[in-house]
């Protein structure tokens, strides 16, 4: 780790320790803030090391989620989002370039439609379905939510830039859902919320930078092909 990377994790530590002490929520709420920052600023890199703190914050978010009664979050972080950390790890180890930063791609237009269809439908299907449960909250928004950012997390295993677009979506959804969480007293829900939004902008950062790297590396190819 270099020593930029280095300052990075320094920081995180102890912004999440100073968070975490001034919300009483120390153990899980700064961890939370530290993983869940270390896993999206290694993203916004390209570095596979991300998908390391990303297992680690999916579980802990999970647990979390199920103690505010977001059921489809729950069963999303826990069964999905936390799995499929592993095989983002194995994917990105496969495709790095010499300075070990992944490889970026770019989006068609047949992947733009196959992702907004599968996040309406899979938003509309998923929320009627958690609506059915008597304690679930924000059914809809939950739904969404998990919709986009499983899209998101497939298209970053997939190495795709547009990831980065989604997620900001995503997060701009997660802000308004804790934000409600918050104000109703529920457990956790001031770090989450603090997460949220260093989420949104660590999101603009990754936009900007896997944007770069997607021009340089289409530059890259087309000097190899000349």
């Amino acid at each position: 780790m270099n020593k930029k990377y280095t300052l990075i994790f320094i920081l995180c530590v102890i912004l999440a320790i100073a968070m975490g002490i001034f919300t009483k929520d120390l153990l899980l709420g700064g961890t939370i803030l530290a993983t869940g920052l270390l896993n999206a600023y290694f993203a916004s890199e390209g570095r596979k090391i991300n998908y390391i703190f990303g297992i680690i914050n999916y579980l802990l978010m999970g647990y979390v989620s199920l103690k505010n009664n977001l059921y489809g979050i729950f069963f999303f972080y826990m069964f999905v989002f936390a799995p499929l950390q592993i095989k983002g790890f194995l994917t990105w180890n496969k495709n790095l370039d010499k300075s070990e930063n992944v490889k970026v791609r770019q989006f068609t237009l047949k992947n733009a439609c196959l992702i907004t269809l599968s996040c309406i439908f899979g938003s509309i299907f998923l929320g009627y379905s958690l609506s059915l449960i008597p304690s679930q909250q924000l059914a809809f928004w939950d739904a969404t939510s998990n919709c986009i950012n499983l899209c998101g997390m497939v298209l970053m295993i997939a190495r795709f830039k547009e990831s980065w677009w989604l997620w900001l979506i995503n997060n701009s959804i997660d802000l308004i859902i804790w934000i409600l969480i918050a104000i109703s007293g529920g457990s956790g829900a001031a770090m989450t919320l603090i997460t949220s939004t260093f989420y949104l902008l660590i999101n603009i950062y990754g936009i900007i930078k896997w944007s770069y790297k997607a021009k340089k590396g289409e530059k890259n190819e087309n000097s190899t092909k000349s």
